[in-house]
């Protein structure tokens, strides 16, 4: 559901002890950003939160109404600290329970008789919610509202972002154009800011790298929604990295 003429607007809410502790190192925030901007989505914000009922409440209801969409990960596991959905449900002042179609969905992958309690944790879904499939492991993550809440295990994760993104509101797409400097970054740090300046309707921005020969350079990342003015700007850029090399 495309609109060129919107902007639409995400954050990434993390949730997880293991995350702010280290022990598991994110692989979720850069795919979700790489993901959403492919398709015309801003992710405008990132938090990482704790365990803790009070943190993923408050986060969830202020990123919900900031943001066209608000992605969770993480927390909606079967044991007794994932409390992603219970957090969720209060946030949005419904009720949680099992429910019939998530129950169903974990019978596809769990014997009858290993249904335990811990693993029907994983069918509790807020009253109201839709469904997201899980093709992976079948236990579903759920949408309600413009909050859409995913599993942290990266390659469920990411089968659940597939099952959600044809269903998404997107909007005018990021287009981006790199120029390699081979310069360093504070050689083209001034006429890089004159170009921007006489360019406010993009942005852009200066990376430095080690390249292969080991000596340090910059990759410069022009990005903007209007391709004609992108093309000027990049042509500048490139006009001033050519009079940079060509000095004695």
């Amino acid at each position: 559901m495309a609109d060129a003429a919107v902007l639409v607007t995400a954050a990434v809410l993390v949730i997880g002890d293991e995350i702010l502790s280290g022990r598991t190192k994110d692989r979720n925030i850069g795919y979700i950003a790489e993901y959403l901007t492919a398709i015309g989505v801003d992710v405008r914000e990132v938090r990482v939160v704790p365990d803790i009922e009070d943190e993923i409440v408050g986060a969830v209801n202020a990123l919900r109404a900031r943001y066209t969409y608000v992605f969770t990960t993480g927390g909606i596991g079967p044991t007794h600290d994932d409390i992603t959905a219970d957090c969720v449900a209060k946030a949005f002042g419904v009720g949680i329970d099992i429910d019939p179609r998530a129950r169903a969905m974990l019978l596809e992958y769990i014997k009858p008789e290993d249904l335990n309690e811990a693993r029907l944790r994983m069918a509790r879904i807020p009253h109201g919610a839709d469904l997201v499939e899980n093709p992976v492991s079948k236990a579903p993550g759920f949408w309600i509202g413009n909050v859409i809440v995913m599993a942290g295990v990266p390659t469920i994760m990411q089968a659940m972002l597939d099952q959600v993104a044809p269903k998404l509101r997107t909007g005018i797409r990021m287009l981006s154009q790199t120029v390699r400097a081979d310069a360093r970054e504070g050689d083209v740090g001034g006429p890089l800011g004159a170009i921007a300046r006489a360019h406010p309707e993009v942005s852009i921005g200066s990376y430095p790298f080690m390249a292969e020969d080991g000596r340090p350079n910059t990759n410069l990342v022009v990005r903007g929604r209007d391709p004609e003015k992108l093309a000027a700007a990049v042509a500048e850029v490139e006009a001033m990295v050519a009079a940079l090399a060509a000095r004695p």
